[in-house]
């Protein structure tokens, strides 16, 4: 399992933290450090939907004024290559499926 976001993330610390309470191994992608590409989000988008993994209320999407552009899906897509801060997080790659964000209910049905 992947777990993909930044460490001063409210929401990843959340999965963070429930992983490791519920002793369930991860391996954490900080896309500060490593930035992620067009391809890897591309193939996320195969699995969920752009709305889901956009985050159009996040400090960054109002600092960019993402607003005012009024972007189709494949510009969004491009964003959130060119600009990771834009994703929605946590994302998980987890069985051949893609997480987005926290939700604790959700975790324990799909990881316990």
């Amino acid at each position: 399992m992947k777990l993909y976001g930044i460490k001063t993330c409210g929401s990843v610390k959340k999965a963070i933290k429930f992983f490791k309470e519920n002793s369930i191994d991860f391996e954490f992608k900080d896309f500060r450090k490593e930035a992620l590409k067009q391809e890897k989000i591309n193939s996320w988008l195969e699995k969920v939907s752009i709305d889901k993994l956009f985050n159009n209320k996040g400090t960054k999407y109002r600092t960019l004024k993402l607003k005012d552009l009024n972007l189709n899906d494949d510009e969004k897509a491009t964003w959130l290559a060119k600009e990771n801060m834009l994703i929605k997080r946590p994302v998980i790659e987890y069985k051949n499926k893609v997480i987005v964000a926290f939700n604790e209910e959700e975790y324990k049905e799909l990881f316990l």
